[in-house]
């Protein structure tokens, strides 16, 4: 005999798979996260293209307590490299579009969410992104919002949707200049980081250097060397400065003529640092609390209606 749903009762498995890793939640009421875990499975790591198995190892318990469970995954997946292939919804794109985008995987019973493209001579994409966004934002909302990581995104959003974006591949920079440049001659990947005080005051210096007038960023990249060996910047403290640099680039560029505050979604940490390059900057900005991306699947699931009524088979969590 099933048992009754009650608040507690999952309505959802939701995924966020990523490059290099998976995350997948299980979801209740309102998007409520029962459980979740982490596995190292990203589309990179998936031996053989074998997703079905990855998904099983993410979900399969659940699958098999609640059968009739729906399913729903954003990011890398989606790609061409992925399970299936999601085609990118254009801007301005919203709740709508991306629940009308949806792609299933075949046998399956997993929906993917599709990236976002915004075209011209210059175009650009998302992938997952705009799963963090639609789970960051109250419904009509708005804003500038920073995404930071490996390629960091700005993006701007007006009335619920997002209506344009950069990227800047800022992570990706520091990762080749510190393992393939003479940049990262100082500090070995074993050596411990420098003390909190002496990186936050290196990473302002290398902000700070950014900001000023006229500074350009090919110029000042040696001096994130030079500084060593003049005796003006601890070796340990040298790719903190250097990422002063190159947030500090990235700043300038991406507040450029914006004059409003800005919301900072993802890693605690590295949006924490972010923060203190905009308070250089004189602009506000504040991490958003809380997993932006099982709000988003969970948005996007119920807006495809794929969360009403109780899945087969439901049973409360004990």
């Amino acid at each position: 005999m099933e048992a009754a749903l009650t608040d507690d009762a999952p309505r959802l498995i939701a995924l966020d798979w990523g490059t290099s890793s998976l995350r997948s939640y299980l979801l209740g009421d309102g998007g409520a996260v029962l459980d979740t875990r982490r596995l190292p499975l990203g589309i990179m790591q998936v031996e053989g293209g074998d997703f079905a198995g990855a998904f099983a190892k993410a979900a399969g318990d659940w699958r098999a307590r609640w059968p009739g469970l729906p399913a729903i995954a954003a990011g890398m997946i989606g790609s061409a490299q992925g399970w299936v292939e999601a085609p990118y919804a254009p801007v301005p794109a919203g709740l709508d579009e991306l629940a009308r985008g949806l792609v299933p995987v075949p046998g399956a019973g997993l929906h993917i969410v599709p990236g976002v493209v915004q075209r011209g001579d210059a175009p650009n994409v998302m992938r997952g992104e705009e799963t963090q966004i639609a789970g960051a934002l109250p419904e009509g909302g708005g804003g500038l919002l920073v995404l930071p990581g490996t390629h960091s995104k700005w993006v701007e959003v007006a009335e619920g949707r997002i209506r344009r974006f950069d990227t800047y591949m800022t992570g990706e920079l520091f990762a080749v200049l510190r393992r393939h440049s003479i940049l990262g001659r100082f500090v070995r990947e074993e050596d411990p980081p420098p003390p909190d005080d002496v990186a936050r005051e290196a990473f302002a210096r290398g902000v700070a250097a950014l900001r000023a007038e006229g500074a350009s960023l090919s110029p000042l990249l040696f001096s994130a060397r030079a500084l060593v060996l003049t005796g003006g910047l601890p070796p340990e403290a040298s790719l903190d400065y250097l990422s002063g640099l190159l947030i500090g680039d990235e700043l300038r560029g991406g507040l450029a003529g914006h004059a409003g505050s800005i919301a900072l979604i993802g890693d605690a940490a590295l949006c924490a640092r972010y923060e203190t390059a905009l308070a250089i900057f004189g602009v506000a900005g504040a991490g958003m609390p809380g997993d932006t991306a099982a709000a988003g699947l969970w948005r996007i699931a119920e807006r495809a209606g794929l969360t009403r009524g109780p899945a087969a088979g439901a049973e409360t969590l004990p």
